[in-house]
């Protein structure tokens, strides 16, 4: 029976869950038995195949069965695995409950589904990807929409593989330059054992799947449409190309892809940036499906993590809350400031105990377990005013509660109850900053300050930014505008991990705005070099892995 879970959970019993609708409204995404159709009948016609494609989309949105309540695809990769564990997102109501993935003690854990929900996870999409790219070539239809069908399902896996090797791999600096082991690279349908290939194999296959996706979409002539930002195209491509070579440091590469990313999809400006993260704009390059009809409801990121979604609306626990000390290191004329409730935006102290609570950032008000009491009138005051001033036009109140924490965020909004909202998976935004780092790391100073300007100057952010800084100055400048631009996405803890840097959290003594449960100092060299195990339901299944760590066997 083990056996048998296992290798569901390897092979993701994929075609049910890739049988969907092609396009949006009521019955977008809507799923088909797994025994009412085979491999071949998904793939048999270019329409099946579009509906096995959207069918990967859903896989990055739905709540996954096997798995405990918001355990929903990218969502929960972006929670779980890159904001808590990361230096500069809080959610200190929830901290101390949540330590453990904060903290990063979980990673030997094999046999808990902290462990092995990533891995699950990706695979299905590669599975999923894997029955058409593997049949779509005999599919009935036009040619142009095959190879548009197959360049997408080639991107959806090697954005899957790539973003494994961030959480089951070691860094690449530590990888003896790609001989360190990487993952099973399964490019068939089949289940049966396969050893893990090495970390430099697998960025060769993810280049090789992105390289033939770029010249299939080419080919093709063929787009998405309209603002269908959940397929994978042309531009997707790009940008996962950037992103696995900017975790190889490829930089050269990462640079020229990232440039093309962007093409066509232009910075948005702030009063885009302003309405909510809850719809695509401009520069959504990729992300998730989200109407109404597709709600997740109590498992959405939305619904804990917008502003307006019930856990702010309805709870003391508010939505998320930026480092202190980043975002005062951010100058005060930049608009995503605005988006933040700072102390230099609402006039307060943030080291006063009477004006914010000094252990969960209540701002003029404390909780000694059995009521609210209002330690400060003036301060509370200040946060309610400038919530409601700065509210985004035409959705629901923030913090409808009316409990503010200091540094809660402005930024993530839903449209419809309890959190109801697309979410971004990259923008151009990202690009830029992709950009500037390679640019940096090629020792091209002037070219990382004018991809900088271009973010923060071009866009209408901060007019008036300009950038002269060299050396550790520069990146610095480029980890900062990183974290702020990238808040809340889901990146932090892949780039401190990356760069080799330590997480360090502070609390309100130090000048941090951390929970004593979470304010840690975590070494690039500790908690098991902050790589993931292989978890046990693959080494338990897969007979490769047991050769490996048993040499004897």
């Amino acid at each position: 029976m083990k056996k048998y879970i296992n290798r569901i959970l390897l092979s993701g019993m994929l075609v049910g869950a890739a049988l969907v609708t092609t396009s949006c409204g009521e019955d977008y995404l809507e799923t088909v038995p797994t025994e009412s159709i085979s491999d071949a009948a998904a793939v048999a016609t270019v329409d099946n195949a579009y509906k096995a494609l959207n069918g990967v989309a859903k896989t990055m949105t739905i709540q996954h069965g096997n798995y405990r309540q918001g355990f929903c695809g990218e969502n929960c990769i972006m929670r779980l695995y890159e904001n808590y564990p990361s230096q500069d997102y809080y959610y200190n109501e929830y901290a101390s409950g949540w330590a453990d993935i904060h903290n990063q003690t979980m990673h030997t854990n094999t046999s808990s589904i902290y462990n092995n929900y990533a891995w699950y996870y990706y695979y299905q999409i590669i599975t999923q990807a894997n029955v058409i790219i593997n049949r779509i070539d005999n599919a009935e239809g036009a040619e142009a929409d095959k190879k548009f069908i197959k360049a997408s399902a080639l991107t959806f896996r090697a954005y899957s593989y790539e973003k494994l090797i961030h959480y089951y791999c070691v860094r690449w600096k530590d990888s003896n330059n790609g001989a360190a082991e990487g993952l099973p690279l399964r490019l068939d349908e089949s289940t049966s054992s396969l050893a893990p290939s090495t970390m430099a194999e697998v960025y060769t296959q993810i280049y090789k799947d992105l390289d033939e996706a770029v010249a299939l979409f080419n080919e093709s002539g063929v787009d998405r449409s309209g603002n269908d930002c959940w397929t994978a195209n042309l531009n997707v491509a790009h940008a996962v190309y950037a992103r696995a070579a900017l975790y190889k440091e490829d930089y050269q590469t990462a640079l020229n892809h990232a440039k093309l990313a962007e093409q066509g999809y232009p910075l948005m400006n702030n009063e885009a940036y302003a309405a909510g993260f809850c719809r695509p704009t401009s520069e959504w390059i990729f992300g998730s499906y989200g109407s109404s009809d597709e709600n997740n409801w109590y498992w959405s990121y939305g619904t804990q993590y917008s502003c307006n979604g019930y856990y702010a609306s309805n709870t003391q626990n508010g939505a998320g809350t930026i480092g202190r000390e980043l975002i005062n290191r951010i100058p005060d004329e930049d608009f995503r400031k605005s988006l933040f409730l700072t102390e230099s935006g609402l006039g307060i102290d943030g080291s006063d105990p009477a004006q914010v609570d000094q252990t969960v950032g209540y701002i003029g008000l404390t909780n000694d377990g059995t009521r609210w009491i209002i330690t400060d009138e003036e301060a509370y005051m200040k946060a309610y005013n400038y919530v409601h001033e700065h509210a985004a036009s035409g959705l629901s109140m923030p913090y409808d509660s009316e409990i503010y924490h200091l540094g809660a965020h402005l930024k993530f909004y839903v449209f419809d109850t309890p959190g109801v909202g697309y979410l971004p998976y990259i923008r151009t935004s990202e690009m830029l900053l992709i950009e500037a780092e390679c640019n940096y790391f090629l020792g091209n100073a002037s070219a990382a300050q004018e991809a900088l300007v271009r973010l923060n100057a071009g866009s209408g952010r901060n007019p008036g930014y300009t950038c002269s800084k060299t050396g550790q100055a520069l990146f610095n400048e480029i980890a900062d505008y990183r974290a702020l631009e990238l808040w809340g996405e889901g990146f932090q803890w892949s780039d401190f991990k990356r760069w080799k840097l330590p997480i360090e959290r502070h609390g309100w003594a130090q000048g941090g705005n951390a929970h004593p449960a979470v304010a840690v100092t975590i070494q690039p060299n500790e908690v098991n070099n902050w790589t993931w195990d292989v978890p046990r339901a693959e080494t338990d299944y897969n007979d490769a892995y047991k050769s490996i760590n048993d040499p004897t066997e």
